[in-house]
């Protein structure tokens, strides 16, 4: 095996902390994973994994070379296709992963611009509403919407989205329109389940600087940010949900604003990426794109 391939599979291995994903994810027998691995310590002379039956571990020696290798790949990756096309730029395969909403209505339009700018990079996109796991996943990067918990990954702040708080026309002349935070336990409202956790948050408001939070009642639950609206839109109740997605079905009128004096904080927009001490230049462009239609097209 050329000592690229060995470098791409240990530098798998210990991006999903595990021989087993490693494996799955390049589509190898485990045992292929684990003699490459062994492979590669006996021609570098040093051992580079701590094994345990539950986790796999760099030893000092494997943070030094692991660094190394990442750099390594990227080089080559790009060095391949550096005349495949005739042109010269960053190349190579961009994975990102993102909210479902922002993939399809912002970024999937945009995107022809972005790969006729840079025809030697090919974009693979993820759209969810889980968390996806970049490591586990073999993703270049995602974006994320709200607190993050990713304190192994670096952050680059995009901004922030503001909530707005919506009902359709339908739904307010059946119950009334709310004119304070108490009238809520008169109403009800379309409750949004993580995807992830499966938990329901309490409604949210900022009073006087302070966050303020109370229990609802409603009688339809949801997982997904299309399903949010589309009960919205059914009159079946009351939604906190980003402006940006929301901002057609204002401008329609099949949705309106109610209690615009207490909305929830903004959320936080971020871009999640793992620590690397270089990042490929086709990560780089991409994520400069990213950030500037973003900001234009989401936050504005």
């Amino acid at each position: 095996m050329d000592r690229i391939e060995l470098f791409r599979i240990f530098t798998r291995v210990v991006d999903s902390a595990s021989f087993t994903r490693a494996a799955n994810t390049l589509g190898l027998p485990r045992s292929s994973v684990s003699v490459a691995v062994q492979e590669l310590e006996s021609r570098v002379g040093a051992r580079l994994l701590h094994r345990t039956t539950r986790r796999v571990a760099l030893t000092r020696d494997g943070a030094a070379f692991y660094d190394r290798c990442v750099r390594l790949i990227d080089d080559v990756e790009e060095a391949e296709t550096l005349f495949r096309r005739g042109a010269d730029g960053p190349a190579g395969k961009v994975k990102i992963d993102m909210p479902g909403r922002i993939g399809r209505l912002i970024v999937a339009p945009a995107l022809p611009a972005f790969l006729a700018a840079f025809p030697q990079i090919e974009v693979e996109l993820g759209v969810t509403d889980r968390a996806v796991n970049l490591v586990e996943e073999n993703v270049d990067g995602v974006l994320r919407v709200g607190p993050l918990a990713d304190s192994a990954m670096i952050a680059r702040p995009i901004g922030e989205l503001a909530l707005m708080n919506v009902a359709s026309p339908a739904y307010l002349a059946r119950h009334g329109t709310p004119a304070m935070p108490d009238d809520l336990v008169a109403h009800q409202v379309v409750k949004y389940a993580s995807p992830t956790s499966g938990r329901v948050d309490d409604w949210e408001w900022r009073e006087q600087g302070v966050v303020r939070t109370m229990p609802v009642q409603g009688r339809v639950t949801v997982n997904s940010a299309e399903a949010y609206i589309a009960c919205a839109l059914a009159g079946l109740g009351l939604i906190q949900i980003p402006a940006y997605d929301i901002r057609d079905h204002l401008d329609a009128g099949e949705l309106v604003e109610v209690l615009p004096g207490h909305r929830a904080p903004p959320l936080p927009l971020t871009l999640l990426y793992p620590t690397r001490q270089q990042l490929s230049r086709r990560f780089q462009v991409f994520a400069d794109w990213l950030e500037e239609l973003l900001r234009r097209r989401v936050l504005s």
